[in-house]
């Protein structure tokens, strides 16, 4: 009896605590009490209920049957759209907080939702080594049952919550992305709803010039309603070995190198300051030094990149072998190092024993309940930005960060960029580049920041060298600058022969901040 009384004193003085320094600043000087006491635990019950929906709907085989119900659904909204009169776009009717993006999608008030419910793994067609999926299945979804039938993804990009359909009509990397390209370039088909209402398919082969349009058009060319993608062999390890580096000059040579020997299937880079960094290579493997085994992704694991740098404190290079499953998830309970900053205790061994098998937090759910103080807050005092630039200028790129926002660690992911009519290509369009996305995710170090002004600076430079910014974060460019730095031509014509141009708004309209201001 005395401990419920002490229990409930304790929720007395808690609320009135609350009372006296008021709700905002609670959430946004101490979230970590929110996030412990309501966001971990509803965090896992999402991840419960959907991962016992995909797995009982695909034992069932049921999911062929119900896709085609909903894409006849899906073309039912668009043709009411068009009896109403299509006096508004349309968007998708999945609610912006559900989505990884930070941006807020203050578009979904005014345009006319489409309900695209489809989060299913239709078919693995193991003779064409093709995985047939709907646009809402994520990436924690899709590996889990991959893996346990021996395929893997050849791009996985590394947050579980991330949708095919986000990476498709976004992009999405990964540290093999060096030797298959973004995650558009393991894709083999699309099927899509267009703004008439008809289900289209397009390839390489049949409606080429709509395949490759497709990739970052952020669903401004039609629904997307499944996606065909690449499945390679997968092996149970991977063998990854840590390198620390120092200078500046030594970090680009040695990750340029790695990135260039195709013998690594996995490349990645983790820089934190200007002039030290650790570079990892990984293969896959069906064998392990049991002495070196180093299970990751277990909850009471340090953070990975907590871990990483250990290597790099010590100054000794080593090598470990990771469950493959673990290695692509890697990032992910630390939400690559965002955690730090939403729980600062949360590498401590005793919060991750105790509270660690429920971290991390939906990012969905981090945004539902941010409000506008921290959301005001986070946009002027925080970066999350990934820049792509070609590998020679990677040095260039690394001291131009370290300038305008100085913001560690840093993330670096090599990929080939190859060639395409679409948005995205190389300079050269029809011959393949080496790039490097620099991700940069916290909060910057130099004085006097200002988003807006740092942005944009950045920006120019990324158009001055021919590179691309990933479309998930803020932008602040202006619609010359940023058709400056995307190749519209493809685009922009299927917008007026398909008839978007009244049935969806165009990319920059939904995604730059001048547009939506």
């Amino acid at each position: 009896m005395d401990s419920f009384m002490y229990l409930g004193v304790l929720v007395v003085l808690f609320l009135l605590w609350i009372k006296v320094k008021g709700l905002d600043y609670v959430i946004v000087h101490q979230r970590w009490i929110f996030v412990c006491l309501f966001l971990l635990p509803l965090s896992v019950v999402f991840d419960v209920y959907y991962y016992l929906r995909a797995w009982i709907i695909f034992k069932m085989c049921s999911a062929p049957k119900l896709h085609d119900q909903r894409v006849k659904d899906i073309q039912r909204q668009v043709s009411d759209w068009r009896k109403e009169g299509a006096k508004t776009h349309m968007c998708t009717g999945r609610p912006g907080w559900l989505t990884v993006s930070l941006r807020v999608a203050k578009y979904k008030k005014t345009n006319k939702n489409i309900m695209i419910n489809m989060m299913d793994i239709l078919d693995v067609d193991i003779k064409r080594q093709v995985v047939r999926v709907e646009p809402l299945a994520n990436m924690g979804q899709v590996t889990a049952l991959l893996n346990s039938i021996g395929w893997t993804l050849p791009v996985v990009p590394e947050l579980d919550d991330l949708t095919v359909g986000g990476l498709v009509m976004g992009t999405g990397i990964e540290s093999s992305s060096h030797i298959y390209g973004l995650f558009q370039h393991i894709c083999v088909a699309f099927e899509l709803v267009l703004a008439d209402g008809s289900l289209v398919r397009c390839t390489e082969e049949e409606n080429s010039d709509l395949f490759h349009a497709v990739p970052w058009s952020c669903g401004t060319l039609g629904f997307l309603v499944a996606a065909e993608i690449k499945i390679v062999p997968a092996k149970q390890w991977v063998k990854l070995c840590y390198e620390p580096v120092r200078g500046l000059e030594n970090i680009c040579h040695s990750f340029a190198e790695a990135s260039q020997n195709k013998g690594n299937t996995f490349v990645e880079g983790l820089q934190y300051s200007l002039d030290s960094a650790v570079i990892m290579t990984g293969t896959m493997t069906d064998h392990a030094e049991p002495d070196k085994i180093n299970r990751i992704g277990l909850y009471f694991k340090p953070w990975f990149f907590k871990h990483v740098e250990g290597y790099l404190k010590d100054d000794r290079s080593g090598v470990e072998y990771i469950p493959l499953r673990h290695y692509y998830h890697r990032h992910t309970r630390s939400i690559f190092w965002e955690m730090q900053d939403i729980i600062p205790f949360g590498n401590h061994p005793v919060f991750r024993w105790l509270l660690g098998w429920m971290v991390p937090p939906k990012i969905s759910l981090l945004k539902l309940t941010q409000g506008e103080t921290i959301r005001r807050l986070y946009e002027q005092h925080h970066v999350v930005q990934d820049m792509l630039v070609p590998m020679r200028h990677l040095q260039t790129a690394l001291t131009r960060f370290h300038q305008d926002i100085q913001v560690y660690p840093l993330w670096l992911c090599p990929f080939m960029l190859l060639p395409s009519r679409g948005m995205v290509h190389p300079k050269a369009q029809q011959k393949e580049e080496l790039y490097v996305d620099i991700g940069a995710y916290g909060e910057p170090r130099i004085k006097n920041f200002e988003a807006k002004a740092s942005t944009r600076q950045l920006e120019k430079f990324v158009r001055d060298v021919h590179g691309f910014q990933m479309l998930y974060a803020d932008v602040y460019m202006d619609r010359e600058e940023f058709w400056e730095m995307f190749d519209g031509t493809l685009y922009h014509k299927l917008r007026e022969q398909l008839g978007c141009n009244d049935a969806f708004p165009e990319v920059y309209n939904k995604i730059c901040k001048s547009a939506r201001h």
